[in-house]
């Protein structure tokens, strides 16, 4: 049979007439959690020689539909002709389904499961039995021969209730040993996690054989404490030891998060702590199926999350047909949909999840789930917890309607008031009805300066779904709402109140918005006019009585606005102007800035246009055309080092921006296109500048670099963030100031690799390694987390990392430096040790970008802008929260005093700002290879 696109082969719900197989195309598996068929999600794609309908068999109804994706061709073959064949040739059409109808290729079922299963104590126990890992045995005998070292006194017989307890340490006295040994021990419960990962390799043992590491007066014993008369180490192991053991809590650190995670669930959830909880839930929040869920269910599922492990490829975790009893993510490891009749149809990897529609739907599993690889682990949420999460959900939500449809979804907060009223959260609505809400619920006794992050949200995200002329159309008209029919004093009562809160919104919204503000006239004359408004209201002295605390600073942002908007000066700028730019203190770049922008042509001959800092493509392109006096149609292309062309789009917006650091923009005819070639000054440079910065001190090029990128984040505009991560396309604003500092982070990261690889001279590399380490050192000393990242990863660069006569010759002390940069850069478990470090660090703070804009990416992609036609409020406020973060790094400012500048410092300032740079990955290659020849 022949289908087109989009053509139904059967309905879920429909009795099964046949069994089809697929000879070309492809159809889509689709499961409705309703009797809704609109509703139907794609579970799987159906590809060239799979099967499907084999229910026939047992005249099951179908429990899916099948929809074409393209033109198919199918081969049909009907019920009574179907079981003829399956009852005359059964054994060699059970290969072709699944069970129960076929067999499993693997030998495993749900029978036989292996030995780690799905209870937690059996997996902690088979920890505990198995055989310790080489390198585990050595890390905990490095520990051991430290401590003895160190602190002898830690480990010796101990009395405990007429007990006694040979050779052992207390766990609350091994937390306090690790916290003090490195400053790569975050916390007390990073060190716990270290210590557990011992334990799990039974490296380190409870006296009791308790399953899990506690800080607490217990009594734990090393491995090689076990037996009695274990000799004292020598002198020789000691040393071995002492130089070990920088690389030992290394790689422990690196270990112990997850050691920690497992612990934690592997505990009974009526006997997880609140720390525990706030453990759990934080991983929780950076798991993909996860994303769409509220924060407060997140917290739910922490508290009944269950811990399953598996060690052997092939084992079923259950079968289609069978009743659904849990939900399960992925939290390590990957597993097979299996649907009968046709094999595997896709893999499911770390962060998603599986099972939860048969819970929904109270229907049995649509496909069989089974182990891709060893040693798997999972998250499961039973069906009952389930359930019950999504009662208290359901209970907790409250849904305002207006013409039988929903305006505004709140839920209940798990945290009352300090009045004890009930306070709701927003989690979806229309702009309107948001907007309505924080206004009605505005806490009247707060001064506007003062956080309130559930309004703070709302003025800072408003942006992404309500542009400043609605919203200040919308606030002027709660500032002048009728007040309803009641006495005088209740009329004047509510106008006051309405009054109040416009004007403490309108100023949060006038704070972030800053210099903003001034681009769009709209708000300007919202400003003034409600600034008018306040005035005119001394006909009535108890109105202007209850306003005159907003008074002053209302004028205050009147004045200051349209007195700059008045004078403001248009800049001309340079700073992608292929290293032109002055050396002056860094200005925000705002969207009425000019640029001096050059354009080239393809013979290398350039003009140079002055254009708004927002102008689009086609903006650019008609600036080019009018220059050269051209009839043709000109196509805008930004084309790299490397000769990569890059079309730019006629509306993309605040095009010179997106420059790659040796990029240049060519505008040229279409038959041109072809023929457009770097210029020779896109290579970058021929020679190494470490003569002009070897004799500059360390901490001055680190401080230099700090002050340069102190001005660049600083003038980062808090929306450039949103801008960036929606698309600045649709709100016609330029993101050049966060442009500039992620470019910034890409040139010193390539300023290493450059260096190293046109040093040619063995020992000059050794001295130029150690040098980037000890600025790399300095800039997270002055908190510059960027530039350190940047340092670290230019170091890692396969260009640098694989110069290993380099690396051979380095110092040990200053290898264990590096290696502990790098264990800051490790990204398992969400970048975890790099979060951890900033949570211990005061602002200032130079972040690390890259990582802030990929959890708004993350946040943004794996969330929809719009539920039901109704703002997702809770994505605004999961983004927000990570701008918050920005926020909190700039909320004190930086002091240029912290280290007094060198009698150079001219210089260093003009050299750090200048890196001259190869950013072709290729030519760095080669030159590497250059240095130090493959091995043979």
């Amino acid at each position: 049979m022949l289908l087109c696109l989009f053509c139904v082969v059967f309905r879920q719900g429909d009795i099964g007439t046949s069994w089809y197989a697929v000879l070309s195309g492809s159809l889509d598996v689709k499961v409705s959690e309703t009797a809704n068929h609109q509703d139907a999600v794609t579970i799987c794609t159906l590809g060239i020689g799979t099967a499907f309908g084999e229910s026939i068999l047992d005249n099951t109804l179908r429990h899916t539909t099948i929809v074409s994706r393209e033109t198919s061709e199918l081969l049909r073959i009907e019920q009574r002709e179907f079981k003829s064949l399956w009852e005359k040739y059964r054994q060699y059409m059970a290969g072709l389904l699944a069970p129960p109808y076929g067999a499993m290729e693997t030998g495993s079922n749900n029978d036989n499961k292996d030995s780690l299963g799905s209870d937690p104590l059996n997996f902690m126990n088979n920890i505990l039995n198995k055989v310790p890992s080489e390198k585990l045995q050595r890390g905990g005998k490095v520990m051991r021969n430290a401590i003895l070292s160190r602190a002898p006194h830690m480990i010796r017989d101990r009395k405990y209730h007429l007990k006694t307890y040979r050779q052992c340490c207390v766990g609350t006295e091994l937390v306090d040993w690790l916290v003090q040994q490195s400053t790569c021990v975050h916390t007390r419960s990073h060190a716990v996690g270290m210590w557990q990962v011992l334990l799990e390799d039974r490296v380190l043992n409870h006296v009791d054989q308790e399953l899990g590491f506690q800080d607490k007066y217990l009594f734990y014993r090393f491995l090689d404490d076990e037996e009695e008369h274990t000799p004292l180490p020598s002198e020789e192991e000691k040393r071995e030891s002492e130089e070990e053991l920088p690389e030992t809590i290394l790689f422990l650190t690196q270990m112990g998060p997850d050691a920690l995670l497992r612990m934690i669930l592997c505990k009974p959830p009526g006997q997880r702590t609140g720390d525990d909880l706030e453990i759990i839930y934080d991983e929780l929040l950076h798991i993909k199926a996860l994303s769409h869920l509220s924060n407060t269910v997140k917290r739910e599922l922490a508290s009944v999350l269950i811990f399953e492990s598996h060690a052997k490829v092939g084992t079923v975790l259950f079968n289609q047909g069978e009743e659904g009893t849990s939900w399960y993510i992925i939290q390590k490891g990957s597993v097979n949909v299996v649907i009968y009749g046709k094999g595997v149809v896709c893999t499911l990897h770390e962060g998603d999840d599986f099972g939860k529609l048969a819970l929904v739907t109270d229907s049995p599993r649509a496909a069989s789930i089974v182990l891709r690889e060893d040693n798997c682990h999972f998250l499961r949420v039973d069906k009952e917890d389930f359930n019950r999460i999504l009662r208290d959900v359901e209970a907790n939500t409250v849904r305002l309607k207006e013409h039988e449809q929903a305006v505004l979804v709140l839920e209940k907060s798990p945290r009352a008031s300090s009045l004890g009223n009930i306070r709701y959260t927003v989690l979806s609505g229309t702009p309107e009805k948001i907007l309505d809400h924080f206004l009605e619920t505005m806490r009247m006794d707060t001064h506007h300066s003062d956080p309130d992050p559930a309004v703070d949200d709302f003025v800072l995200m408003h942006c992404v779904f309500m542009p400043n002329s609605q919203f200040c159309q919308l606030l002027m008209a709660h500032y002048h709402a009728v007040a309803p029919p009641g006495s005088e004093q209740e009329r004047l009562e509510y106008a006051v109140t309405c009054k109040r809160r416009v004007l403490n919104l309108a100023l949060r919204w006038a704070a972030v918005h800053t210099h903003h503000l001034q681009e769009e006239p709209a708000a300007l004359i919202f400003l003034e006019e409600l600034y008018g408004s306040v005035s005119s209201v001394s006909n009535d002295s108890r109105i202007l009585r209850a306003l005159k605390d907003f008074v002053p600073d209302l004028e205050m942002v009147v004045k200051l606005h349209s007195e700059e908007a008045k004078v403001k000066k248009q800049k001309v700028l340079t700073q992608f102007s292929n290293g032109d730019e002055k050396l002056v203190k860094t200005q925000p770049i705002r969207n009425c800035d000019d640029i001096l922008l050059k354009v080239y042509c393809s013979d290398h001959t350039y003009t140079t246009i002055r254009v708004a800092v927002a102008a689009t493509g086609s903006e650019v392109t008609s600036a080019v055309a009018n220059k050269l006096a051209s009839n043709d149609d000109l196509l805008l292309v930004h084309l790299s080092s490397a000769g990569e062309k890059q079309m730019l789009k006629p509306n993309d917006v605040s095009v010179f921006s997106s420059l790659s650091i040796n990029g240049r923009m060519f505008a040229c005819p279409r038959d041109q296109l072809n023929a457009l070639t770097p210029l020779p000054d896109q290579e970058g440079p021929s020679a190494g500048s470490m003569s002009s910065f070897e004799l500059m001190s360390s901490k001055d090029l680190a401080y230099q670099m700090t002050l340069y990128d102190w001005e660049l984040f600083s003038c980062v505009h808090e929306h450039e963030l949103l801008y960036h991560t929606f698309g600045r396309q649709s709100f016609r604003r330029t993101t050049a100031n966060l442009d500039l500092f992620l470019r910034r982070f890409n040139q010193v990261q390539l300023w290493v690799v450059t260096e190293v690889c046109l040093c040619g001279q063995l020992s000059k590399r050794v001295q130029l390694l150690k040098k980037f380490i000890k600025i790399a050192a300095h800039c997270r000393e002055f908190k510059n987390l960027n530039s350190f990242f940047a340092i670290i990863m230019g170091m890692s660069n396969p260009a640098v990392s694989r110069l290993t006569q380099t690396w051979e010759k380095l110092p040990s002390k200053f290898k264990k430096f590096y290696a502990e940069f790098e264990s800051m850069m490790d990204p398992s478990r969400n970048h975890r040790a790099y979060r951890l470090t900033v949570t211990k660090i005061e602002p200032p703070i130079i972040p690390f970008m890259p990582l802030l804009l990929k959890d708004m990416t993350f946040s943004h992609e794996g969330n929809k802008t719009f539920i039901d036609n109704m703002v997702n409020f809770e994505k605004m406020r999961v983004i927000a929260n990570t701008i918050r973060a920005v926020r909190h790094c700039r909320s004190q400012p930086f002091n240029p005093e912290v280290c007094q500048p060198n009698k150079n410092h001219a210089e260093v300032r003009g050299y750090v700002r200048k890196l001259c740079v190869i950013d072709k990955q290729r030519t760095l290659t080669t030159l590497s290879y250059r240095l130090e020849p493959r091995r043979t």
